[in-house]
């Protein structure tokens, strides 16, 4: 009699994973939220504002990293993988946006690309949800 207990051993921490990747993935979101409103606060009201949206693109960037990693880490689906992986990218294009000079004026795209990254994080979370939800539900019954 062969007795295979390696998998159940590993699936509580991979679901406790997941719901970590979920947190990290709302924080994330937040976090563009945050983003937005503030540059909306430094346009609109005071300029002063502006060093913060700044600043926390730089403080939660690193996040898109780690969301890209943990999607292939934890076999999340292709379509989660997907948009992990678009949010690193969808920032460094943001970051050439504004920061590279060129005759073709790329930072008009600068507010579509915030609002992409924006649409393309909420659609993350939500697919997370959809995802892990099937797990946490059967834990609540058992």
């Amino acid at each position: 009699m062969t007795i295979n207990s390696a998998p159940d051993c590993d699936k509580p921490s991979k679901d406790w994973m997941k719901t970590g990747f979920y947190a990290i993935a709302i924080l994330f979101n937040l976090c563009l939220i945050a983003q937005l409103l503030t540059v909306g606060i430094a346009y609109f009201y005071d300029p002063g504002w502006w060093n913060i949206h700044v600043l926390l693109v730089r403080g939660y960037g690193g996040l898109s990293l780690i969301l890209f990693a943990g999607s292939v880490i934890l076999l999340f689906s292709k379509r989660i993988r997907s948009l992990a992986a678009s949010l690193p990218l969808l920032l460094g294009i943001q970051f050439c946006s504004i920061h590279v000079q060129t005759p073709l004026h790329l930072e008009i795209l600068h507010p579509l690309i915030g609002f992409t990254l924006v649409y393309v994080s909420s659609t993350l979370v939500h697919r997370v949800w959809q995802e892990i939800l099937p797990t946490v539900l059967l834990k609540s019954r058992s």
